[in-house]
């Protein structure tokens, strides 16, 4: 990979970018104001979070474009330059603002998009965390003539299912505002993620070096002593909202979608 971000891989998995301090606190802020300056009809309101979509309509067949705000279209043309993932530029942002106790069930974005997904974190700081695809249960499962198999060639096998399983372990990425997620390959392929439904979210198993996103460089003064519960305890707690844009790219743009 040849972007800017390339240095910031993390995980053993090739493609997971982790960029802390993508933009600065005043851009945090002119984001923020921006979308809460949205008219109250652009958002929808779903269980556990509600949203704002922008770009226009995602259908099956593609998507139906609606030109991405300026405001909008600055920041994704950064991603887009500063990543060289796309072969595009980013077209589509949702927008998810979840409330402290909130999160979003594991799951994997839909067929629509182009394989690469970007986030943007805003406000609270949260622990996103990739579990195996259920397809890649079938690594566990072994043959019924297996139980047959005696000598090297059955500890070949097991040596081989273990391998594939140290493949795909579950992880978390620590997300600390202002900071990009990108992913991609087999973190996009092979895995859910997804945000706990809690205040209090465990880091220690995340694949990002947290503690130190929690130092002093990381974290500013407005922020100190707040929302970290402390790095022993390996906690942060989520004390306001966190306001996440989702930045994709949809291949298929129609005009019309009802014109075949």
């Amino acid at each position: 990979m040849e972007g800017n971000l390339s240095n910031f891989q993390v995980g053993h998995l090739p493609t997971v970018i982790y960029k802390p301090e993508f933009i600065t606190e005043s851009e945090e802020t002119h984001l923020l104001d921006k979308i809460y300056e949205a008219p109250a009809s652009k958002w929808k309101s779903l269980k556990n979070r509600r949203l704002q979509n922008w770009g226009g309509v995602v259908h099956e067949k593609g998507l139906l474009p609606q030109d991405l705000p300026p405001w909008l279209m600055k920041i994704t043309q950064r991603i887009f330059e500063e990543s060289e993932l796309f072969p595009s530029a980013i077209n589509h942002v949702l927008i998810n603002e979840y409330l402290p106790d909130q999160g979003i069930m594991p799951h994997q974005d839909g067929p629509a998009y182009f394989p690469v997904v970007a986030i943007l974190s805003l406000g609270s700081p949260v622990v996103m965390d990739f579990v195996p695809h259920s397809k890649l249960r079938t690594c566990t499962d072994t043959p019924k003539n297996d139980v047959e198999n005696k000598g090297s060639g059955k500890e070949a096998l097991n040596i081989e299912t273990d391998k594939r399983m140290d493949n795909h372990h579950s992880f978390s990425v620590f997300l600390m505002p202002r900071s990009l997620l990108i992913f991609k390959d087999n973190a996009y392929s092979d895995y859910l993620h997804g945000i706990k439904d809690s205040k209090v979210h465990q880091y220690d198993e995340a694949i990002n070096d947290a503690d130190s996103l929690l130092s002093n460089k990381f974290v500013p003064e407005s922020e100190k002593g707040v929302e970290i519960v402390g790095s022993r305890d390996h906690k942060v707690h989520r004390t306001k909202n966190r306001v996440s844009l989702t930045c994709r790219l949809v291949l298929k743009v129609h005009k019309n979608l009802f014109k075949f």
